[in-house]
């Protein structure tokens, strides 16, 4: 397995350009299941995750097409599989995201259980029970969710909890049923309204989107499709923290500052000065950085995909602060490894006392997640010495050629094969 090496110590400068949103390609991507014709798809980061989606598509009979490096060509006209197995779901849950597509456009679908990042149970009931009040009959066998509908039929549903993939499969299903679907309490984050605005785009009647009531009105196909992802959120947040925790100034390019207020809000609480224009940012790290509590939530609250970078940039603060988890029960796995790297950081249960410390020194350290490894890289960066990081491909699932565009900073950074 590839590992990245870090020679800390190096002030961040330049210019980064950031990539499409993978938390957007995937749900888009697997959207085109539902649709007769091309669908062209713009921006489409290079990421593990990616790649396996499009597998998937292939899988269940759909012409997938490179056009260039970041636009792809989709067509499932012809396709009818219904099958999405253990050996490409196990490695990324984001593929449950084809059920409901399979369920409205071909009456069935067989999903394997899915797989991803072990940051918490993150279970399908409110899927499943959505599709269910859609009419569909549903019923688990030996690892596999297997689902059936002659034709779908609009319901008026509510999510127990905000779930952002279960808002997005009941969307999708709820285009092709018949007659009327209302999603309450549903997920309000920026990849549902990019969504929602290439389901339009296909001819879906979606209102609401962005809010937590979703009104569909069923419609009997969708067609082909253009839509140009949305830049992704977290990388922007991301080479953020990475600017001010290497007390650098970086220029963020092709971004959407609006999709990252309680970030910015955080990191000018810390005492970083960040610029905002209409699609860029600058940050830059000059004095001493404060220690800053912070508790994630739903959008627009603080992401939890964040927390583990955050909580990076608070182990070199001055004093202490609380870093409480709200949505996901595992994700604290990066603290024993930024401990490893002189952090000083207590857990009770979901919340981390994080006090500051004057330096971290570089050592090797083992990536347990996808955002997990961003936190790593993050302290590397700033902590003296060598910090080498195993189990990259978590990286590689969410950050396009990450190294590449840090290096390009002036980091000193390396792959190792």
């Amino acid at each position: 397995m590839d590992e990245i090496l870090i020679r800390g110590g190096k002030r961040l400068k330049g210019k980064v350009s950031i990539s499409g949103a993978k938390n957007a390609a995937l749900p888009i991507l697997a959207a085109t299941l539902l649709a007769e014709g091309e669908c062209r798809i713009q921006n489409v980061p290079q990421l593990r995750d990616v790649s396996t989606i499009l597998r998937l598509i292939s899988d269940l009979g759909g012409k997938t097409s490179e056009i260039d490096p970041h636009q792809v060509s989709v067509d499932n006209t012809q396709a009818t599989g219904h099958e999405a197995p253990y050996e490409l779901v196990r490695t990324m849950r984001a593929s449950c995201l084809v059920l409901g597509p399979l369920l409205a456009r071909r009456g069935r679908a067989r999903v394997s259980l899915p797989g991803g990042c072990a940051i918490g149970a993150r279970p399908l009931n409110l899927h499943l029970k959505g599709l269910q009040q859609l009419g569909a009959h549903i019923d688990l066998d030996q690892g596999y969710i297997n689902a059936r509908a002659s034709r779908l039929k609009g319901a008026h549903i509510w999510l127990d909890i905000s779930t952002v993939t279960g808002t997005e499969n009941l969307m999708m299903a709820a285009c092709l049923a018949q007659g009327e679907s209302i999603i309450e309490n549903a997920a309000c984050e920026p990849e549902i309204v990019d969504l929602a605005a290439a389901l339009t785009k296909m001819g879906a009647k979606i209102a609401g989107a962005g809010t937590d009531c979703i009104h569909i009105q069923g419609v009997s196909s969708l067609s082909g499709f253009t839509h140009r992802i949305i830049p992704d959120r977290v990388e922007t947040g991301t080479f953020m923290i990475a600017a001010a925790i290497t007390g650098g100034e970086v220029e963020i390019d092709n971004c959407h500052p609006e999709h990252l207020s309680t970030v910015t809000a955080k990191l000018i609480e810390a005492g970083i000065e960040v610029e905002e224009k209409a699609d860029s940012l600058k940050v830059h790290a000059h004095g001493t950085l404060q220690a800053v509590d912070i508790k994630t939530a739903t959008y627009p609250g603080f992401p939890t995909d964040m927390q583990a970078q955050f909580m990076a940039l608070m182990t070199l603060a001055r004093g202490s602060c609380m870093i409480s988890e709200t949505i996901f029960e595992n994700r604290f796995m990066h603290v024993s490894e930024l401990i490893r790297l002189g952090a000083n950081i207590k857990i009770e249960g979901h919340t981390a006392l994080v006090t500051g410390v004057p330096v971290l020194k570089g050592a090797p350290v083992m990536a347990t997640d996808l955002r997990a490894s961003a936190s790593l890289v993050l302290a590397g960066l700033a902590a003296h010495g060598e910090t080498l990081i195993s189990r990259i491909y978590h990286l590689d699932r969410g950050y396009e050629q990450i190294e590449q565009k840090l290096a390009a900073l002036g980091a000193d950074i390396e792959r190792l094969a």
